[in-house]
């Protein structure tokens, strides 16, 4: 090999072997009469034959050869043969349909070793947008392929998927809870956002008051957030019981209200930290020329201050959405209900199908919020939008 070749690509080629064993060596999916009993697995090779199963692995094996000889041609094919395999998934659960589903009770279930494809597929796309240097736009832009294909499966062939079936038995209830969850979300980190401006601003004033105040956020971060409900019903159910405007609002010791507050505790030390440190990091320099061109207090804070301390803000408020997305999900147990209401039923039911129901909406959100976020916030960190 000469000094100027490029070596393999150790990450892409680690992913394509290893989704290549998981392929052949991981149930695919599951046929079950019903969704009490457990379903009986099915590999590759019990699919399509012998001779289907090898050939299957054609694919994964280019992957693992243009892995090893990563020019940016060879990086370009590689992540147009993922889109490929990822938009062949759906396709490959309509095969397993049509060819293992004979009956109309019957469901499909998803195996584990499509969850682990699926997984390593979607990071071989992240080790390769990151390699041909992408933007965030095209890098969601190449999953269009795989939602068309699975819209389409879904649509003609995909009537025995189970997770389908818990959908349409609780299409009413889902949009429902989606609604729910994402009202909390978004009130939870709203008034996290201006508590903690607030409270950032303060800190900046009095320095006694960083100390006090980062003690206690560190202090709530620490409490389990199932002990934070507990703690939080007793004191809630006495207010609800005593303050007349309070019960009429709907505050109780279970439900919105301790969820609301529990949220907001846990999102505002993220929130007041990259507040805090953002407002802080601005080079003293710029505030000195702003105000040697005559500008006032208020003006320097909120012309130079505040616009150049805001990609820093907007990283506290995504890590704050994104824990809050996920948090809402626990606040299913005192009756605050999201989709976290689904997980916990099939939990309670041993119905797994019943829990991917509320558990994959639940990290589409997160991931969304986190490119969206993201991507504001590389448009206005400085140089950004070239």
């Amino acid at each position: 090999m000469r000094p100027d070749t490029p070596g393999p690509n150790v990450v892409l080629l680690s992913l394509s072997l290893v989704a290549l064993a998981a392929w052949l060596g991981l149930d695919t999916v599951s046929v079950a009469a019903n969704r009490i009993v457990p379903g009986t697995g099915y590999r590759v090779d019990e699919v399509l034959g012998a001779s289907g199963a090898l050939a299957s692995t054609l694919p994964w094996l280019a992957l693992a050869g243009l892995a090893w000889r990563p020019a940016r041609r060879s990086l370009a094919l590689a992540l147009v043969l993922v889109v490929l395999l990822l938009s062949a998934l759906p396709a490959w659960l309509a095969l397993s349909a049509v060819t293992l589903v004979d009956r109309d009770q019957a469901r499909l279930g998803i195996g584990a070793g499509l969850w682990v494809v699926l997984f390593l597929l979607l990071l071989a796309m992240i080790e390769l947008r990151s390699r041909l240097v992408l933007s965030r736009f095209v890098g969601w832009a190449l999953l269009l392929p795989t939602v068309a294909s699975a819209g389409l499966c879904l649509s003609r062939w995909l009537e025995p998927l189970a997770l389908w079936q818990e959908y349409r038995g609780r299409s009413s209830q889902f949009l429902g809870a989606v609604g729910e969850h994402l009202l909390l979300v978004g009130v939870a980190v709203g008034a996290s956002l201006v508590i903690g401006v607030l409270l950032a601003l303060a800190m900046r004033r009095w320095p006694g008051v960083q100390k006090a105040g980062f003690g206690v956020l560190n202090f709530l971060q620490t409490i389990p957030s199932i002990a934070l409900f507990g703690l939080l019903l007793a004191p809630l159910a006495w207010l609800s019981a005593n303050v007349d405007w309070l019960a009429a609002l709907g505050v109780s010791g279970i439900g919105w209200a301790p969820a609301l507050l529990a949220l907001v505790g846990y999102s505002l030390l993220p929130m007041v930290r990259n507040t805090f440190v953002a407002l802080e990091a601005v080079d003293p320099g710029v505030i000195d020329a702003a105000r040697g061109m005559g500008m006032s207090r208020g003006q320097v804070f909120r012309q130079v201050r505040l616009p150049l301390a805001l990609p820093v803000i907007l990283e506290g408020i995504r890590i704050t959405t994104v824990q809050a997305i996920g948090l809402t999900a626990v606040a299913a147990l005192i009756g605050a209900g999201g989709l976290g209401t689904f997980i916990f039923q099939g939990l309670g039911q041993a119905a797994m199908d019943l829990v991917l129901l509320g558990a994959l909406p639940i990290l589409v959100l997160a991931l969304l919020v986190d490119a969206l976020l993201g991507a504001l916030t590389e448009i206005l960190r400085p140089g950004g939008a070239q």
